[in-house]
């Protein structure tokens, strides 16, 4: 362990209670202890499964008849409409051709893809290793490990079951049951990289369950799954490894949501094992736990990350779905907190069906059956209206495969939906002021009053209290700057998460928190709410926070920020109270959308940009007592930048305002937006 890795557990140390420390020192003692269950590649297979797994009258004309022949799948998605077949199948045409997306890079191997090649750094992880000496953190061992961990999720293999259940053509299933076979025979149990991480062991069972269901009309479905006992090893192993290696403590957030989905989902789906009772029982239990743990009352996502929002809420309707088709459904207060999960889809997307944008994304997905596209959010809404009664101010959204199933397995329910769209959870604060729904372009405005993150890591949370995101008609104009990465490129990481990177106020050169790591804040930035204003139609048109971040600082600093929207003129205001007894340098950032061009003339910024229609305007009108500067693709060190999509980023403005807190109590900053 070198000087970097032993800092970071401190570090890591530091943020556990005692009891979170203990079950860490226990679970690495079953850890060490497990290495005796290894399977290297070279076993004989008569050592793949424990006897549970490979029992001699295992009730597989059940498990066939009732979990997967009796849904009408090839019916369920012929109902769709051309358009989503045909996306489907061209989808799987790529993958047969050798093609596939992952993360932004193509993958041009997929015909017989290498499970363990990273085509970003052309390294190769571990494969024989005992899973558990791999440091999958570290780029020079494993490559970018999201990128091999991508693949084995083996979303390529569901779209590829899905277009054979909608065409019939029994070339998607061969390639799918190759690729399957390629995986469990290259993957024995605890051998390296893949049996790192729980999270990925969760997804993995919820695309083998829904590709053995895709390939039920496959006339060698049963003998590559409940007859095969390489498969029925795999399945046996990955649930066996999520009941003894669960997330806990400051780690439990969406990664236990996809490890107890997932066993879940296999424990109903493959009930061919002694434990399998258990299994169900446990994951259950766990799932209702968690979720209601990991959600605020309001329905927003406690990661203070709005696409792990949508993977959690995803997973969650994949377990409910599968639980009421085995006929053992999850609770009332479970359907209901998905409800309202779906209610915050619904009430914070803007005109074009684009959630917002704050903290971590990984473009993780918990199901593809649909052909892959770049905006989930219109999908999971469609999953929405097909298990529950929609509520009228619901965005109108078309249906998808997935949505399609889903309906089938689990009929609709009844749901207690707010009377009008919310436009504030205060509980997560989150807020949204926008134009009128009646008026032709859409002026959307998002407002970050909310904790620094989940749990004492905070792991997937930004720096960025008080930031503001602003679109026009879906555009990004003031811009949100995404992820890009999590491991091997710490600058960059470093710079998407800060303070910097968003629509807010830096001082004294610091994050408003702490980082200790890729995935560890040591210290949080605490936000309170000041106050909203609405108008008659209950739309928030003010709204106002502040945060303690700087007041660590000698002297302290106490940032509170004003955002004022004048619907009928079209004009946003922001207005910055810097409060301190001292002398500070600090800077006002703004980051622009990568479509929307600027031109400075001293304090007034012109503003442009496309929409499909016509060319728009904007003036961002800058505080006049600082000193500003228009920068773009800066790389040392980093600064305008944007992340539309994991693993890509491109060059877009950013507006950097630079001043000295004056030390006469209130220094007050106005910017002004005003639409053309």
């Amino acid at each position: 362990m070198n000087s970097v890795d032993l800092e970071w557990r401190i570090r890591r140390l530091s943020k556990m209670s005692p009891s979170e420390v203990r079950w860490r020192i226990a679970d690495q003692v079953r850890r060490k202890r497990w290495a005796a269950r290894q399977i290297g590649p070279d076993a004989s297979r008569q050592s793949w499964a424990p006897r549970s797994a490979r029992r001699s009258t295992p009730p597989w004309d059940w498990a066939s008849d009732v979990m997967f022949h009796d849904l009408p799948i090839r019916d369920t998605l012929l109902s769709v409409g051309p358009e989503a077949g045909d996306a489907l199948i061209a989808a799987a045409d790529d993958i047969m051709a050798g093609r596939w997306n992952l993360l932004e890079s193509e993958r041009r191997d997929m015909a017989s893809p290498d499970w363990f090649f990273d085509p970003v750094t052309k390294r190769r992880a571990p494969q024989l290793d005992y899973c558990f000496n791999v440091n999958h953190r570290a780029e020079d061992v494993t490559g970018n490990v999201k990128q091999i961990w991508e693949l084995s999720r083996m979303h390529h293999v569901t779209v590829l079951a899905a277009a054979f259940a909608v065409s019939g053509d029994e070339r998607y299933a061969d390639r799918a049951a190759s690729h399957l076979r390629s995986w469990w025979s290259e993957n024995p149990f605890l051998s390296g990289v893949h049996w790192t991480s729980g999270i990925e062991t969760g997804l993995r069972l919820i695309a083998w369950v829904w590709a053995r269901r895709l390939l039920a009309g496959w006339g060698k479905a049963a003998q590559l799954f409940e007859r095969e006992e390489l498969a029925r090893a795999q399945i046996w192993w990955h649930q066996q490894y999520l009941a003894a290696f669960r997330s806990r403590g400051s780690s439990a957030n969406n990664h236990v949501i996809a490890e107890a989905a997932g066993l879940l989902v296999a424990a109903l789906a493959f009930d061919w094992f002694e434990e399998s009772a258990r299994w169900r029982d446990e994951a259950a239990r766990v799932l209702e736990h968690e979720l209601q743990r990991n959600t605020f009352p309001s329905g927003v996502n406690r990661e203070m990350a709005s696409e792990y929002h949508g993977f959690v809420l995803e997973l969650a309707v994949v377990a409910a779905v599968e639980a009421e088709w085995a006929g053992r459904p999850l609770s009332d207060g479970f359907w209901a907190l998905l409800a309202r999960m779906l209610d915050v889809v619904a009430a914070t997307m803007d005109v074009t069906g684009r959630a917002p944008r704050y903290g971590d994304g990984d473009d993780g997905r918990a199901l593809v059956v649909d052909a892959p596209t770049a905006e989930r959010w219109p999908g999971l809404l469609a999953i929405g209206e097909a298990l529950f009664d929609a509520a009228p101010w619901w965005p109108v959204v078309n249906p998808t495969v997935a949505s399609s199933l889903a309906a089938s397995m689990a009929g609709r329910r009844a749901a207690a939906h707010p009377d009008r769209r919310p436009s504030h959870f205060a509980d997560a604060g989150l807020t949204v002021l926008r134009s009128p729904a009646s008026a032709a372009d859409e002026i959307w405005c998002r407002c970050d009053a909310g904790p620094h993150g989940f749990l004492s890591i905070a792991a997937h949370g930004h720096a960025d209290a008080l930031a503001v995101e602003v679109r026009h008609n879906g555009t990004d104009v003031l811009a949100d700057p995404g992820t890009y990465c999590y491991h091997g490129e710490p600058a960059w990481r470093t710079y998407f998460r800060s303070t910097l990177a968003h629509n807010t106020v830096e001082v004294a050169g610091a994050d408003q928190s702490t980082s200790g790591g890729p995935f560890l804040w040591t210290r949080h930035a605490h936000t309170t709410l000041i106050g909203v204003e609405s108008d008659d139609d209950g739309e928030v048109t003010g709204w106002s926070a502040e945060h303690d971040g700087y007041q660590t600082l000698s002297p302290p600093l106490r940032h509170r920020r004003s955002v004022r929207l004048e619907r009928s003129l079209r004009r946003l205001e922001i207005v910055d109270d810097l409060e301190t007894t001292g002398d500070h340098p600090f800077r006002l950032a703004f980051l622009l959308g990568p479509t929307v061009a600027a031109r400075m003339a001293g304090h007034e910024v012109g503003l442009t940009w496309s929409e499909p229609t016509s060319e728009r305007c904007a003036t961002l009108s800058l505080p006049r007592d600082l000193s500003w500067t228009l920068t773009r693709g800066a790389t040392d060190p980093p600064l305008g930048w944007y992340s539309a999509h994991f693993g890509e980023k491109r060059p877009t403005w950013a507006l950097v305002g630079e001043g000295v807190c004056g030390g006469t109590g209130v220094d007050t900053l106005t910017t002004v937006l005003q639409f053309g």
